[in-house]
C-alpha cells in the first residue's frame, strides 16, 4: 500500500517532538499498520527557528495553508495552539477532505461540536488523543477500552503546571508566587501563567473528558472554574496535618438532576492513590459500572510524551483511512445523532464535604457561634479546631449542598463573626 502522508503545522516542543518520534520509530509503525507513514510537508512561522536534525524530504513553508491545500497530504497534524487561526486552518483541512490529528484542548472544548459536525459531512477523522494528559492515552480508554460501561465519574489531576506548584508548596514550605516563578524557569508555566493557575486549561480538558464520558455536547461554558492562585501554605499545612493533600481537580459526575462540570482545589484523603501523583505529572480516576475504578498516569506534558500521543492518533487514522467512515470509532465515542445535551448543574447545586478556614479572635464563643449558624443550615461538622496565633478556626465539614454552606458563610461574615476572607475549600473522599 502507498504511504500515508502527514503535513505537521507548527515544529514547537510538541511539533518537533511528534517528528522526531516518527522519524525514530517509523519501521515499528509501518510493522503495526502495514503501510508507511511519512511526513511530506512542515509548517512554522520562521523557519530559521526549526532546529529538527534532518528534514530531508520534507518540504518546509512558512505559510500553513499551503500544508493544508496540498493535495499529496493525506492527514494534517495541528499543533500550533490557541483557537483562532487554528480553527480556520482545521475547518480548512476539513473541507479540503484531509484528516485531522490536533493537541489543542482549546479548540476541541470550544469549537469541538462545529469540528466534528464538518468532519462527519466530509467523512474525514479528527483525532485529539493528544488534547487531554499529554501522553496518557485517556481518550482511548475512555472512548474504546470502557465502551462497555456506563460512566459514572470521573476526576483527575490534567494541569502539570498546578500540580507542581502545590508539590512544591507541601513538600518544600514555599509559597505560591515563588514556585510560580520557578515554574516559569523551567518552561512548566508561561509568561503569563493564567490559563494553567486560574484552571482554564483543566476546565478544556475536562471539558472534552465529559463529553466522551457522558455522550454529550462540549460544552466549556459551563465549566465551574477555580484556581489555585488563593491557596496559602497555611492551608496546604493544615491539610497535611489533618491527613489530606491538597490537589488543583477536576471533576466531572453524571447525577440525576444533571452533570457536575468543574475544576477547583480539593482535599483528598493522602492514603488515596491519586493524591500521591506528584511534579509534573497527571493521573484521572474513572469509574465505571461494570469495570469500577480504573486509574490512568503518566506524563501530562512534554515533547515526546505528547508527541506519543500525537502518533497513536496518526496511526488510527492510517489503520481506516481507506474504510467506510460509519465503520469508525465516533469522535466522542458515541454515535453523532446519540449525542444528548445534559444540563450542567451550577455549583451552588453540587454535594460536597468542605474545609473551611476563618480569621477570627481568640475568644471560645466564636466557635460557638460559628458551630450554631452550621448546626442551622443542616450542616453537620466531622471536626472543627483553633489554631496558630492569628486565632484561624478550621473546619471539616460532612457533605452538605454547597447553597447551604454559603448561606452559612454570609451569617458568619453578617454577624463580623471572622475578621479577615474565609478560605473554603471543596473535600472529595474518591476512593482510587
Amino acid at each position: 500500500m502507498r504511504p500515508v502522508n502527514v503535513g505537521i503545522l507548527g515544529l514547537g516542543t510538541v511539533g518537533s517532538g511528534t517528528f522526531t518520534v516518527l522519524g525514530r520509530n517509523r519501521a515499528e509503525m509501518a510493522r503495526r499498520i502495514g503501510r508507511d507513514i511519512q511526513v511530506v510537508m512542515a509548517a512554522e512561522r520562521d523557519l530559521a527557528q526549526v532546529t529538527l536534525a534532518s528534514t530531508d524530504g520534507v518540504s518546509l513553508v512558512d505559510d500553513a495553508f499551503q500544508v493544508v491545500s496540498a493535495p499529496a497530504v493525506d492527514i494534517v497534524v495541528e499543533l500550533i495552539g490557541g483557537d483562532t487561526i487554528a480553527k480556520d486552518l482545521v475547518m480548512q483541512a476539513i473541507r479540503n477532505g484531509k484528516h485531522v490529528v490536533t493537541a489543542n484542548k482549546a479548540l476541541i472544548a470550544k469549537y469541538g461540536n462545529e469540528i466534528f459536525a464538518a468532519a462527519e459531512a466530509q467523512g474525514v477523522c479528527v483525532g485529539f488523543e493528544a488534547a487531554v494528559a499529554g501522553g496518557i492515552p485517556i481518550v482511548k480508554a475512555i472512548r474504546e477500552g470502557l465502551a462497555g460501561n456506563k460512566i459514572e465519574w470521573l476526576a483527575g489531576i490534567i494541569n502539570g503546571t498546578g500540580n507542581f506548584i502545590l508539590t512544591e508548596m507541601r513538600d518544600k514550605g514555599r509559597d505560591f508566587e515563588s514556585v510560580l516563578a520557578e515554574a516559569q524557569a523551567l518552561g512548566y508555566a508561561e509568561a503569563d501563567p493564567e490559563l494553567d493557575v486560574g484552571g482554564g486549561d483543566a476546565a478544556h480538558k475536562l471539558t472534552i473528558l465529559a463529553s466522551l464520558a457522558f455522550g454529550m455536547p462540549l460544552c466549556f461554558s459551563d465549566c465551574y472554574m477555580e484556581g489555585i492562585t488563593n491557596i496559602t501554605q497555611q492551608d496546604v499545612a493544615y491539610a497535611e496535618a489533618l491527613g489530606f493533600r491538597i490537589k488543583h481537580l477536576g471533576i466531572a459526575a453524571k447525577r440525576e438532576a444533571g452533570v457536575e462540570l468543574r475544576v477547583h482545589p480539593t482535599l483528598i484523603p493522602e492514603t488515596q492513590l491519586i493524591a500521591n501523583v506528584n511534579g509534573v505529572m497527571n493521573a484521572v480516576l474513572v469509574q465505571g459500572d461494570a469495570v469500577g475504578e480504573t486509574l490512568y498516569y503518566g506524563a501530562g506534558a512534554g515533547a515526546e510524551a505528547t508527541g506519543s500521543a500525537v502518533i497513536a492518533d496518526i496511526v488510527d487514522i492510517a489503520r481506516t483511512i481507506e474504510g467506510e467512515p460509519a465503520h469508525r470509532v465516533p469522535s466522542l465515542a458515541f454515535q453523532a445523532d446519540a449525542i444528548t445535551a445534559l444540563p450542567v448543574l451550577p455549583i451552588a447545586q453540587i454535594d460536597s464535604a468542605y474545609y473551611v478556614r476563618l480569621s477570627t479572635d481568640a475568644q471560645a464563643s466564636r466557635m460557638t457561634d460559628i458551630a450554631q449558624i452550621f448546626g442551622e443550615q443542616g450542616i453537620g461538622i466531622d471536626s472543627m479546631m483553633q489554631k496558630g496565633e492569628e486565632a484561624s478556626v478550621i473546619v471539616l465539614t460532612q457533605i452538605t449542598r454547597e447553597a447551604n454552606l454559603d448561606s452559612a458563610l454570609d451569617k458568619i461574615q453578617a454577624k463580623h463573626l471572622v475578621t479577615g476572607d474565609i478560605m473554603r475549600i471543596r473535600v472529595a473522599y474518591l476512593n482510587g
